[in-house]
């Protein structure tokens, strides 16, 4: 038995991803330093992947969480917030691993690996490697991440291909370019999640959400419950995905197919 019993397992979106808005703001509202919104908004992330992993385990899905957790653009921010937001990285991986096993949970990171610190490049390897056999669900962190630089490098990687003589340009397709992205083998996101109600994508997965549902919470992402993630779920549930077709049936579609369905 559910908790969710208003939504069919095969409503439910199989890749949810999450724009983490508000940990600034919601201790700022308290006079509190905005490092305090960030340790309670990791609160929130254990909650959160918590449950997408119970359902997961008790109704199928979903598949893949991605978390958009740090920007290339973050790194404008004050030296010391980023400093602890990079603390905060190691204690995160160091403190959940035994969550994500014990949950049977997979950890993945994507965005570009140069300037995080030793210790964070660390904890993320030894978290990838002991969670590799996980078959649950798929947590992926999108770290020092920008979706342009995604496919600015990806198109780097496919011209060297043309250069060298392994492509030819008239073999470029999309599935090339989804070949060569980050998240290379993951379903596009079904359902893009953004908190403290903000109107935009901040350079975030733009070639993977074309069809992607979006849902944005006024909730500042501190107190985004488990309650309101619900709440998304059951929006998305309620949507007729269309995929540039014309509808015909009005019946709520389901996500996106597998690869290779």
């Amino acid at each position: 038995m559910t908790s969710l019993p208003d939504i069919a397992p095969q409503r439910l979106p199989r890749h949810i991803a999450i724009i983490m808005d508000g940990n600034g703001r919601w201790a700022v509202r308290r006079g509190m330093d905005r490092v305090a919104g960030h340790r309670q908004g990791a609160v929130t992330v254990r909650n959160i992947v918590t449950e997408c992993a119970r359902l997961r385990k008790e109704m199928g899905g979903p598949d893949f969480l991605t978390l958009y957790s740090f920007s290339l653009e973050n790194w404008k921010r004050p030296i010391q917030e980023v400093s602890a937001l990079m603390e905060m990285y190691v204690e995160y991986l160091r403190s959940e691993r035994k969550t994500m096993m014990d949950n049977n949970i997979r950890f993945l990171q994507i965005g570009r690996l140069d300037n995080l610190p030793p210790g964070v490049l660390e904890e993320m390897e030894i978290t990838i490697e002991q969670t590799r056999n996980n078959t649950g669900l798929t947590l992926v962190l999108a770290l020092n991440y920008g979706s342009r630089a995604e496919i600015t490098d990806a198109v780097r990687a496919i011209a060297e291909k043309v250069r060298q003589g392994v492509l030819s340009p008239d073999q470029i397709d999309e599935q090339t370019i989804n070949d060569h992205l980050y998240t290379a083998g993951m379903p596009d996101p079904d359902l893009l999640i953004r908190t403290a109600g903000e109107m935009r994508i901040s350079n975030y997965l733009l070639w993977q959400i074309s069809y992607a549902e979006l849902f944005v919470s006024p909730v500042l992402w501190p107190d985004f419950s488990v309650a309101d993630f619900q709440d998304a779920l059951r929006s998305f549930a309620s949507r007729n995905r269309r995929f540039g077709a014309l509808d015909h049936t009005n019946t709520p579609a389901a996500s996106a197919p597998r690869q290779g369905e």
